[in-house]
């Protein structure tokens, strides 16, 4: 039986491998022509040691001076001895460069533009071939008549033949304006997965919190959480600045119809805005949402958002089990006096 395992390496490229259950991670790396950094094969040196995110494993025979006691505890195996047991997400800490990969580039069709409101676009890419990514990661798509990229992520779940994207609609932005006024069927470059913001294991319950775009890699994982139920509670908390920024409710909706334990709710910044719900994701941050520490934090938006989650768990006194987050910034518009 053959396992997929998820390579993510520091310069955070991503690359998938199967791996027979029979083999060991070095090898089944080796014959996708990805040379994870060894120096033995035996478990003597430490050279390939790594860290496991999620997934079961036989971690092998190893000497003390290439991998301790402690370390194997906490997640840590060396490739040339560790054999799946399940699919597996791991982290090796070299540039991808180094074991001369790098980022894989396709070809899509653009298939569907929607603009959700004034701020916000979604669109969709029909695939070439199947990407393989870990639910939250991006992609960085060329801006078709330049040598500009743009990074996205997924909103869609894995596996989709369709992939689909929701970015901002920013007055003069290079992708935002291409996309607006794109026809269906023409070709867009992109090269990933990346990023090391993903969902990992579901081991306990799952606090997602999203501000404005930043909903979209959370509606990945909830997408491959609707395919693959958690077992725990899953709450998210939308933040948004305006009315019109409240977009994807209806998809949060039909999440929360279909995902046992899934739960969500919104708010807007403005004060004078007609949603009822007002002020900022913190706010309606509640102790069951936390559950004591023991939970699992995403969290998606602008940085200022992002800081001002930071500060309200380091003066709240608790410590999430983990606490993942990307933060983003729109790019610059077009400068079109150039």
């Amino acid at each position: 039986m053959a396992f997929k395992v998820a390579l993510n390496f520091e310069d955070g490229v991503t690359r998938f491998i199967n791996c027979p259950e029979t083999d060991t991670v070095a090898d089944a790396s080796y014959r996708a022509g990805i040379n994870i950094p060894l120096d033995c094969r035996d478990g003597a040196c430490g050279t390939c040691k790594l860290f496991c995110e999620s997934g079961k494993y036989d971690g092998g025979s190893y000497i003390e001076d290439a991998l301790t006691d402690e370390e194997a505890a906490q997640g840590f195996a060396l490739a040339c001895q560790m054999r799946p047991r399940s699919d597996l997400v791991l982290n090796i800490p070299v540039p991808s460069s180094a074991c001369k990969t790098g980022p894989v580039k396709q070809t899509a069709t653009l298939e569907a533009v929607n603009k959700l409101s004034p701020t916000t676009i979604s669109f969709s890419l029909k695939l070439a071939e199947p990407v393989t990514f870990l639910p939250g990661q991006y992609v960085n798509i060329e801006v078709p008549g330049t040598n500009q990229q743009r990074a996205y992520s997924f909103s869609s779940a894995p596996g989709a033949e369709v992939a689909s994207f929701l970015i901002r609609n920013i007055p003069g932005g290079l992708m935002s304006t291409f996309i607006a006024n794109a026809q269906p069927g023409v070709e867009l470059n992109f090269v990933g997965p990346s990023g090391s913001f993903f969902l990992r294991e579901v081991k306990r319950p799952l606090l997602l919190l999203a501000g404005g775009t930043g909903l979209a890699p959370l509606l990945s994982m909830l997408g491959h959480l609707q395919a693959k139920p958690p077992g725990h509670k899953v709450h998210l908390i939308y933040g948004v600045t305006n009315d019109e920024d409240l977009v994807e409710t209806a998809a949060l909706d039909e999440y929360a119809a279909k995902i046992p334990g899934f739960t969500w709710e919104a708010c807007i910044a403005n004060p004078n805005g007609a949603y009822p719900r007002k002020g900022y994701v913190t706010q309606y941050i509640l102790p069951e949402h936390i559950n004591g520490g023991d939970v699992d934090v995403y969290l998606c938006g602008p940085p200022p958002m992002v800081e001002a989650v930071r500060k309200y768990f380091a003066d709240s006194g608790v410590t999430p089990a983990s606490f993942h987050y990307e933060k983003f910034n729109p790019s610059a518009p077009v400068d079109k006096a150039a």
